[in-house]
């Protein structure tokens, strides 16, 4: 508890861009530092926002983000709890695991990359652009995260495929919690924002075999990231 009373008595001072990732690493680095220990009770809302010097509603938004990644547990009349000193082994989000989305991806997204190639409309080319550069400027996390499933859901709407279309609609929630996840924890961005900005060219010079390998080496990618965040050791404990 004195440590805990230590850590927090910390001012931080938390810019007003990407308040809440900042917030989430803060505790992310003090749990894998061992600052704030396994079965250590954090601070209430109130206190996490006094310290931080921002409102209740982004802490809970870096507090669901260190729960949904395994590292606490929120116990009703209890408070919420750190449980793991690494992330879950499994990043997904809703029905669906990391290793469903990471199957399925590529038998979808991979032809529906090439398909847009050939029959995107200039309307459509118009929008995955307009996306791109919004991405490259974006700040807030919350909102990239968006707009990188609607950036993947427009490429299924102009690969003119319905099975396509509805496949990625119906996994749109989960494809943005394992970005939001991935980007807390690996920093993907930017790499992402080049990765996307190459299948749209692809699609836009309508170069199909260029827009299945774009598509396929961004899912390598977000492959190698989802499985070096889940990979890393685990040490659980119940509360």
């Amino acid at each position: 508890m004195r440590d805990m009373d230590s850590w927090l008595s910390e001012k931080k001072e938390i810019g007003r861009r990407n308040a809440a990732e900042a917030v989430f690493e803060d505790i992310r680095t003090a749990i894998v530092d061992h600052k704030l220990t396994l079965g250590t009770r954090l601070p209430s809302e109130v206190q996490l926002a006094e310290r931080y010097g921002i409102s209740r509603a982004i802490v809970r938004e870096a507090l669901r983000s260190l729960q949904t990644l395994g590292f606490t547990q929120t116990r009703t009349g209890r408070g919420t709890f750190i449980v793991s000193e690494s992330p879950a082994r499994q990043l997904g989000g809703g029905a669906y695991s990391a290793r469903d989305l990471m199957e399925a991806r590529p038998c979808i997204e991979i032809p529906a990359a090439g398909w847009a190639a050939l029959r995107r409309s200039n309307e459509q080319l118009a929008s995955l652009r307009s996306l791109c550069d919004r991405m490259d400027d974006e700040e807030d996390v919350q909102k990239w995260v968006r707009m990188d499933a609607e950036f993947h859901g427009e490429i299924a709407e102009a690969s003119g495929n319905a099975i396509f279309r509805k496949v990625v609609a119906g996994v749109r929630g989960a494809l943005s919690t394992q970005s939001e996840l991935v980007e807390h924890v690996r920093g993907r961005r930017k790499a992402s924002n080049a990765e996307h900005r190459r299948i749209l060219e692809a699609i836009a010079a309508s170069r199909e075999g260029d827009a299945r390998g774009a598509m396929a080496e961004h899912l390598l990618e977000v492959k190698r990231s989802i499985i070096g965040t889940g990979d890393e050791k685990r040490t659980p404990l119940k509360v």
